[in-house]
């Protein structure tokens, strides 16, 4: 579950989750493009202009956006210890 922390709109304005998309994971708002495919494109070695390329309709700050929203939401993460 995303914590409402992260789902400050005025952060992540260029992001969006509606259960009616993607089944509610975070997209590119306006898109079907998901946080999540982008991340994985990029830690496949692609460079962000490659990701445009597969997605023209994306921009530089799309995929800032998705990396922003991912980072925030790992650093609201509860650790458990064993």
């Amino acid at each position: 579950m995303i914590n409402s922390n992260i789902l400050n709109m005025n952060k992540h304005p260029r992001i969006e989750i509606d259960p009616e998309i993607m089944f509610g994971k975070p997209v590119i708002k306006d898109t079907r493009i998901t946080v999540e495919q982008i991340l994985y494109k990029l830690g496949s070695g692609l460079t962000p202009d490659q990701v445009i390329e597969d997605h023209p309709h994306l921009t530089v700050e799309d995929i800032r956006a998705a990396q922003n929203f991912a980072a925030d939401y790992l650093s609201d993460e509860e650790i458990l210890f064993a």
